[in-house]
């Protein structure tokens, strides 16, 4: 079946059996890694000097461990050869003095890297939910909660493993290998090139492996979005999994993706392998090349047993800085990819403040056409809700695509209530949700008492307009947390709101008002549900009251309750409700009839009955055609 793609970066969807799963394919590798890393030095900026001491601290330890091969020729050639065995304890306490100095050192810079890390991915994840909360609803549209979701958590998680361990440790063991290499050079250069022979195929062995892990990396963190999205979808709707009884498919599902995901990580593990093996077994055999060579020189006198030890010491001291190149790289590829990952989402533009001037006409109609009204073409002097031409087209929609409202002009005037109504699909939510701008128009404008809603903040304008969505949605909170997400000060204006919604059940409830609703409010009815998201929309009293079908899950006798409740707020607010009932529209003074994307008539319940064929049609609640044949 056609299915909408759902861009999560290159993420798309396609059927699995009945079940859809999301496929990520791999991402472009042309991107620098470096340059990825660097954005995040604005996170890591406030707590440089910590991370900056602990380097310089990890750096010294591991300089005073190289010390140690030093200290064992001293030995060797000093206190051993010369059988003195005071020399040979001064020698070992220099050598636990040393070890004992590494490992507080080491100590050290862990404790400085601690508290300063988890503050960097804390504020990285404040950041990440703000901004959130910022975008616009077609992004969350577009986006699955679970690839949201990995980013806030794996993906952050990755990056503080980062900045407390590869990160240091890549510029620790460079200038420990440095270092080492200069110390093998000064003890016997021939020795030392030996030693060197095998940088030139670690390095070419490096670059071809950071390319490759790149892509593995980035698609394995993709899918595990991917999979973490299944895993919420399938919580979330386990009672129509359970009811339609399809755990066997969505199992199905899982196991599919699952195994992809195993597929890409035994990827990186084969590539991670390969690597570690050219990085373990080339500088071992260059090492035993050394010894050979070494022992030769030292049986012909021309190099001394203290010397040839502190070489190989100080080459097996390197072993853990070289052997460790692989991983490091490794974490660091993974560390960019989720670098990469968490600026996409940080990078998506937040719900724009622009003024309606500023807003391009719709596809289609050229700077002087009529699709669009600039701002300030004629003067806003109308009081109330105005819909001024209004276009609207989804921005994803495909090209050439006609607009899902076109042309749209309507005007609520004050303290009036106005019945939207038309068929399935018509556009009837779309054109409620342009009035907190959940959706920017994009032709036309939108005035309250004359101002332009583009011309307000945000704040304002959700200040002044209170929704009630179709499908409520409450919140892990008690029943009093989620109605006064809508305003009000407490339990007065709360009564208040519970009374107009026929809410009062809530007082029943095991603790009152205080009551946990739980995850999406399903330990509630629907009914119940819709009658707190009511609720909510009138608890602050707003000057603009926006119902999408708020009555469409309650019973017979309960809708006539909230009715005449909801009629004693309606004659104090300008409304706008998306009605399907006779019932609901009778609620409103006048009745719109969307059709096709326009306004296609407007007047009260009785003049359209008598006018209008189709809205006859709609209120009848007769199937297409038939009332035509009883004519």
């Amino acid at each position: 079946m056609p299915v909408r793609p759902k861009s999560v970066g290159q993420c798309q969807w396609r059927t699995v059996g009945s079940l859809l799963m999301p496929t990520t394919p791999p991402p472009p590798e042309s991107r620098s890694a470096v340059r990825a890393l660097l954005r995040l030095w604005p996170y890591v900026r406030p707590v440089r000097v910590r991370l900056f001491t602990a380097a310089f601290v990890a750096i010294l330890a591991s300089c005073t461990g190289l010390v140690i091969p030093l200290v064992l020729k001293w030995m060797v050639d000093g206190p051993v050869a010369d059988r003195d065995p005071a020399g040979v304890w001064l020698g070992a306490l220099y050598l636990l003095l040393l070890g004992l100095a590494e490992a507080l050192l080491f100590g050290f810079r862990r404790w400085l890297v601690a508290r300063p890390l988890s503050h960097v991915e804390a504020s990285m994840r404040a950041d990440l939910y703000r901004h959130l909360q910022r975008l616009p609803v077609a992004f969350h549209d577009r986006w699955p909660s679970g690839q949201l979701l990995s980013r806030a958590t794996t993906d952050l998680m990755l990056l503080r493993m980062f900045l407390a361990f590869p990160l240091t440790f890549l510029l620790v063991n460079s200038v420990t290998i440095l270092v080492g290499v200069i110390i093998m050079l000064v003890q016997d250069w021939t020795l030392g090139l030996v030693i060197l022979v095998p940088a030139v195929p670690v390095l070419i062995t490096c670059v071809l492996f950071e390319k490759r892990y790149s892509g593995a990396a980035r698609l394995a963190q993709d899918q595990v979005g991917d999979l973490t999205t299944v895993v919420e979808e399938g919580v979330l709707g386990v009672r129509i999994i359970k009811g339609f009884g399809r755990h066997r498919s969505q199992a199905l599902a899982f196991r599919e993706l699952s195994g992809k995901l195993r597929g890409t990580e035994l990827r990186k593990a084969r590539l991670l392998a390969t690597i570690l093996g050219v990085i373990v077994t080339l500088p071992e055999l260059a090492i035993g090349a050394a010894l050979v060579l070494g022992t030769v020189q030292v049986a012909d006198g021309s190099l001394s047993a203290g010397t040839l030890v502190a070489f190989l010491s100080t080459a097996l001291a390197l072993r853990w800085p070289v052997d460790s190149i692989g991983f490091l790289l490794a974490m660091s590829q993974e560390a960019a990819t989720a670098t990469d990952r968490y600026f996409e989402v940080m990078d998506a533009e937040p719900e724009s403040g622009a003024t309606a001037g500023a807003r391009a006409s719709l596809a289609g109609g050229g700077p002087g056409s009529t699709g669009a009204l600039a701002a300030g073409s004629r003067p806003a002097t109308a009081k109330g809700l105005r819909f001024e031409n209004v276009s609207f087209r989804y921005p994803d929609a495909p090209d050439g695509s006609p607009p899902v409202l076109h042309r749209i002009d309507l005007h609520i005037r004050p303290g009036e209530s106005l019945a939207l109504v038309g068929t399935t699909g018509s556009g009837k939510t779309t054109l409620t949700a342009l009035v907190p701008r959940l959706h920017e128009v994009t032709g036309g404008r939108i005035t309250l008492d004359g101002t332009d809603i583009t011309e307000m903040s945000r704040e304002e304008l959700r200040s002044r307009v209170a929704v009630a969505f179709e499908e409520p949605t409450l919140f892990s909170a008690t029943v009093g947390e989620n109605v006064l997400m809508g305003g009000g000060t407490g339990d007065e204006d709360l009564g208040r709101a519970l009374a107009v919604a026929q809410a009062d059940f809530a007082h029943g409830l095991p603790q009152g008002t205080r009551t946990q609703v739980g995850e999406q409010g399903h330990s509630l009815s629907g009914g119940q549900r819709q009658r707190l998201a009511l609720a909510r929309a009138v608890v602050g009293r707003p000057d603009f009251l926006v119902l999408d079908d708020p009555l469409s899950a309650l019973d017979v006798h309960t809708e006539a309750a909230v009715e005449a409740a909801l009629r004693r707020v309606l004659a104090d607010t300008t409304a706008l409700i998306v009605a399907h009932r006779p019932s609901t529209v009778l609620l409103a003074d006048r009745v719109a009839l969307l059709s096709g994307g326009r306004i296609t008539a407007v007047g009260t319940h009785h003049e359209l009955l008598h006018a209008s064929p189709e809205y006859a049609h709609l209120m009848s609640g007769a199937p297409a055609g038939e009332e035509e044949d009883q004519r």
